[in-house]
């Protein structure tokens, strides 16, 4: 009460980020920001947010046991926790249930999928899509033009296998050949075998499984709105399970509230925004509708969360997430993605075998570890 709140919005990905650097920089930083954790090292490293131990966060009861693991522990650089996680948003699987009965994929209660184990299990589902259910497809993406759904759905596959593409704090490829291969081998099976486009954008990918004429769908959970919109569509939102690997893994963002760093703001203010960013964690289950898994556990645990559907049925995917490898130029909306992932989709579209995808690939990731940084990151 008597204190209010001032909003700017300004475009994602590279200008905001920009945009946020530079007025922190120049000593007009907004009291509280939002950032991608993904994009948290390079924000750190420049010294432009203020570590949340500074921020009387914790005075509030903002401490890492009150937050899902996986995003604490993003938002914590060099040992230092910079961010405050909001929720966790994942790569998740969509899937029609009247074409998921018709296919037996359904569990005994009817709610659920049948548990799927493993690429032959993955891909017999997919099939029975297909040819039991009998939709066009057994599964859509977007694909053309769309790096970053590319690069997300290979490096979910990818990290079954192997580590992060790039480590040392992005000075070094770290890329596994075996497992690029076996990755792009994979999802070669899809698209090569007519399960699932091989070219295909996003509206396209909407209409195909908007229309029933695809049984799955591969994209974020942040779609869940727009499909609530289709009176006549009928579906439910699952983790991935493990493909590859022995472990399922969630290629994950999160959203997380900083304070930019000014050295002239007023204690008073600090503790306003320290205030407003605990109460965005408290009322975090309006954010949730949109599909977003709340990253504090209060909220996540609430019955206001775990009333919505299909939201609790994915929960497990923030606990498995897997972010961007720490590096200043990885993360949401990045020149990285953009790049990495257009060599993906050559490869989704079968332009590339899986063997050459390894050069491609570790060229990509030469452009950027090679290149000098624009802050010393450690």
């Amino acid at each position: 009460p008597g204190t209010s709140v001032e909003a700017t919005v300004l475009g994602w990905g590279n200008p905001y980020y920009t945009k946020l650097a530079l007025a922190t920089a120049s000593g007009t930083p907004p009291d509280v920001g939002i950032a991608h954790l993904s994009r948290l090292p390079l924000l750190a490293a420049a010294g432009l947010l203020e570590p949340v131990e500074r921020t009387g966060l914790p005075e509030l009861g903002v401490t890492a046991d009150r937050f899902t693991p996986a995003a604490w522990q993003k938002a914590t650089v060099d040992g230092t926790v910079y961010a405050v996680p909001l929720d966790t948003h994942p790569f998740v699987l969509y899937y029609n249930v009247d074409l998921a009965r018709k296919a037996g994929l359904l569990d005994a209660a009817g709610d659920g999928l049948v548990p799927l184990k493993g690429k032959d299990d993955f891909l017999a589902a997919v099939k029975a899509m297909k040819e039991t259910a009998g939709a066009q497809y057994g599964a859509a993406m977007s694909v053309t033009a769309d790096p970053s759904t590319a690069w997300r759905c290979f490096s979910m596959i990818y990290s079954g296998l192997a580590g992060p593409v790039v480590t040392d704090s992005g000075t070094r490829v770290a890329l596994d050949a075996e497992a690029v291969q076996e990755t792009v081998a994979f999802l070669q099976s899809l698209t090569a075998g007519g399960l699932m486009p091989k070219n295909l954008n996003g509206s396209g990918a909407n209409a195909l499984f908007s229309t029933g004429k695809a049984g799955f769908l591969f994209d974020g959970e942040w779609q869940i709105p727009s499909y609530r919109l289709v009176k006549s569509l009928r579906f439910n939102v699952v983790p991935f399970p493990a493909l590859l690997g022995p472990r399922p893994v969630a290629y994950a963002d999160s959203h997380a509230l900083v304070v930019p760093r000014n050295d002239r703001r007023p204690a008073a203010r600090t503790r306003d925004a320290a205030r407003f960013v605990k109460s965005l964690l408290d009322h975090s289950a309006v954010w949730a509708e949109g599909g977003h898994i709340p990253a504090w556990l209060p909220t996540q645990r609430s019955k206001a969360f775990l009333d919505q559907s299909p939201q609790r049925n994915y929960v497990r995917a923030a606990f498995d997430a897997q972010y961007d490898p720490a590096a200043w130029y990885t993360g949401a909306g990045s020149d990285f993605q953009s790049v990495v992932g257009g060599t993906v989709i050559e490869a989704i579209a079968g332009r590339l075998t899986p063997r050459a995808a390894v050069p491609a690939l570790r060229s990509d990731l030469k452009r950027f570890t090679t290149a000098r940084p624009p802050v010393t990151m450690k």
